[in-house]
Protein backbone atom coordinates (compact mmCIF):
# COMPACT_ATOMS: atom_id res chain seq x y z
CA UNK A 1 0.00 0.00 0.00
CA UNK A 2 1.50 3.40 -0.65
CA UNK A 3 2.30 5.34 2.60
CA UNK A 4 1.77 9.09 0.35
CA UNK A 5 -0.70 11.22 1.89
CA UNK A 6 -3.65 12.57 -0.95
CA UNK A 7 -5.62 15.25 0.40
CA UNK A 8 -7.77 18.18 -1.24
CA UNK A 9 -9.96 21.05 -0.08
CA UNK A 10 -12.73 21.79 -2.25
CA UNK A 11 -14.27 23.78 -0.03
CA UNK A 12 -14.21 26.78 -1.90
CA UNK A 13 -14.97 25.32 -5.09
CA UNK A 14 -18.79 24.57 -6.88
CA UNK A 15 -19.82 21.30 -9.43
CA UNK A 16 -19.15 20.39 -11.53
CA UNK A 17 -15.46 21.62 -10.50
CA UNK A 18 -15.92 19.79 -7.32
CA UNK A 19 -15.48 16.36 -8.65
CA UNK A 20 -13.27 17.44 -11.69
CA UNK A 21 -10.65 18.34 -8.76
CA UNK A 22 -11.58 14.63 -7.24
CA UNK A 23 -11.12 12.59 -10.43
CA UNK A 24 -8.14 14.49 -11.49
CA UNK A 25 -6.50 13.38 -7.92
CA UNK A 26 -7.66 10.35 -8.13
CA UNK A 27 -6.27 9.56 -11.61
CA UNK A 28 -2.90 10.55 -10.39
CA UNK A 29 -2.72 7.94 -7.47
CA UNK A 30 -1.98 4.38 -7.44
CA UNK A 31 -4.94 1.69 -7.18
CA UNK A 32 -5.73 1.28 -3.36
CA UNK A 33 -4.48 4.43 -2.14
CA UNK A 34 -6.80 6.11 -0.32
CA UNK A 35 -8.09 10.06 -0.70
CA UNK A 36 -9.33 12.65 1.38
CA UNK A 37 -11.43 14.93 0.47
CA UNK A 38 -13.01 17.81 2.30
CA UNK A 39 -16.10 19.52 0.60
CA UNK A 40 -19.01 21.60 1.88
CA UNK A 41 -23.08 22.15 0.32
CA UNK A 42 -25.37 20.43 -0.54
CA UNK A 43 -24.53 19.80 -3.94
CA UNK A 44 -20.76 18.10 -3.44
CA UNK A 45 -22.24 16.56 -0.48
CA UNK A 46 -24.17 14.64 -2.68
CA UNK A 47 -22.54 14.52 -5.90
CA UNK A 48 -19.30 13.89 -5.35
CA UNK A 49 -19.78 11.13 -3.73
CA UNK A 50 -22.13 9.62 -6.05
CA UNK A 51 -19.79 10.31 -9.01
CA UNK A 52 -16.66 8.67 -7.22
CA UNK A 53 -19.00 5.57 -7.06
CA UNK A 54 -20.16 5.68 -10.61
CA UNK A 55 -16.52 5.92 -11.89
CA UNK A 56 -15.88 2.76 -10.10
CA UNK A 57 -13.81 4.23 -6.76
CA UNK A 58 -14.79 2.74 -3.12
CA UNK A 59 -16.64 5.45 -0.57
CA UNK A 60 -15.37 4.06 2.52
CA UNK A 61 -16.92 7.24 4.45
CA UNK A 62 -18.72 10.41 4.66
CA UNK A 63 -18.51 12.38 8.30
CA UNK A 64 -18.70 15.69 9.44
CA UNK A 65 -15.44 17.03 10.36
CA UNK A 66 -14.31 16.40 13.42
CA UNK A 67 -17.47 14.65 14.28
CA UNK A 68 -19.92 11.86 13.50
CA UNK A 69 -20.63 10.83 10.27
CA UNK A 70 -24.57 11.38 9.47
CA UNK A 71 -26.61 11.90 6.23
CA UNK A 72 -28.93 14.88 7.89
CA UNK A 73 -25.28 16.61 8.77
CA UNK A 74 -25.11 20.32 8.03
CA UNK A 75 -24.26 20.93 4.57
CA UNK A 76 -22.69 24.28 5.50
CA UNK A 77 -20.21 22.05 7.79
CA UNK A 78 -17.15 20.88 5.81
CA UNK A 79 -16.97 17.25 5.71
CA UNK A 80 -14.40 14.55 5.01
CA UNK A 81 -15.13 12.29 2.35
CA UNK A 82 -12.72 9.27 2.13
CA UNK A 83 -12.13 7.30 -1.10
CA UNK A 84 -9.93 4.26 -2.26
CA UNK A 85 -9.55 4.17 -5.58
CA UNK A 86 -9.87 1.06 -7.51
Amino acid sequence: MDAKSYFIDITADVCPLTFVKTKLLLEKMPAGALATVRLKGAQPLDNVPRSVRAHGHEVISLTVEGGEASAAADPRLPHILIVKKR
